[in-house]
């Protein structure tokens, strides 16, 4: 699979990729990630900051003894700077990314913000290069300090999305506007905010049919997966869409 980053806004030295399957950009060169370093390096670099040695160690192997936990911890470093992955440092007391290293969990996180606060330059005013499954926090892990994170980050991802393309519909990019609701409908198809927003990038385009479709597929999604009906704001904005009989037969 051809792997899509988001880059950072300003070029650091070092960034780490999280979204897929973890690499690291260092000093010019990709490479990737051994796969028993990968925990540690991806639980280091969610943490933003310093992280306890100890904390670390019985948060990534928290079935064995602290000294057995300890030593999983030193191994999973040493194997990593064998790999010529230098980008985590450590002391006695700490785990920490080297300085000027950040990662692509920044550079999204700091592009959903400018767009949800509503200081978004022309330059964020995109959809991302992404796929579902690229977009995903390390796919495959189940840790629970991974399921929070993940959770987080794809809330403010699909947030994010709606904001650029009703941002972009009101630009009159449309189709823009319908490629960033429909990446939004793709990570969460029971989203009935992502659907409303594709319907309304639609209707301004004046595609009032396609709007009515985004609707039905939406609302036979519900019915057939949550057992609910789609919300009277949906359904009065549908009914009213084009102001033909055939839409307000819809709900």
């Amino acid at each position: 699979m051809t792997v899509a980053y988001m880059e950072p806004r300003q070029a650091a030295s070092d960034v780490v990729y999280l979204l897929g399957n973890p690499t690291v950009l260092q000093d010019g060169q990709l490479y990737l990630v051994p796969e028993g370093c990968k925990r540690v390096l991806a639980f280091v670099a969610l943490q933003r900051g310093r992280v306890d040695r100890r904390q670390a160690a019985g948060s990534l192997w928290p079935d064995g003894s602290d000294d057995r936990a300890s030593g999983n911890l030193r191994s999973a470093l040493w194997r990593l700077r064998g790999a010529g992955i230098t980008v985590l440092e450590s002391d006695k007391a700490s785990v920490f990314l080297r300085e000027h290293t950040t990662t692509d969990l920044d550079a999204l996180c700091e592009w959903a913000d400018r767009l949800i606060s509503g200081t978004a330059g022309e330059e964020d005013l995109h959809v991302p290069n992404w796929t579902t499954t690229v977009a995903e926090l390390l796919p495959g892990w189940y840790d629970e300090w991974v399921i929070f994170e993940r959770e987080r980050i794809r809330q403010r991802m699909l947030h994010s999305l709606e904001v650029l393309s009703c941002t972009l519909r009101r630009a009159g990019r449309y189709g823009e506007a319908i490629d960033a609701a429909v990446d939004a409908v793709a990570v969460e198809p029971l989203r009935e905010s992502a659907h409303r927003v594709l319907a309304e990038a639609h209707a301004a385009e004046g595609n009032f049919v396609e709007a009515r479709r985004t609707y039905v597929r939406y609302r036979d999604i519900a019915r057939r997966e949550l057992g609910v009906e789609p919300s009277a704001v949906f359904r009065a904005w549908i009914q009213m869409c084009g102001s033909t009989p055939a839409s307000r037969n819809l709900a």
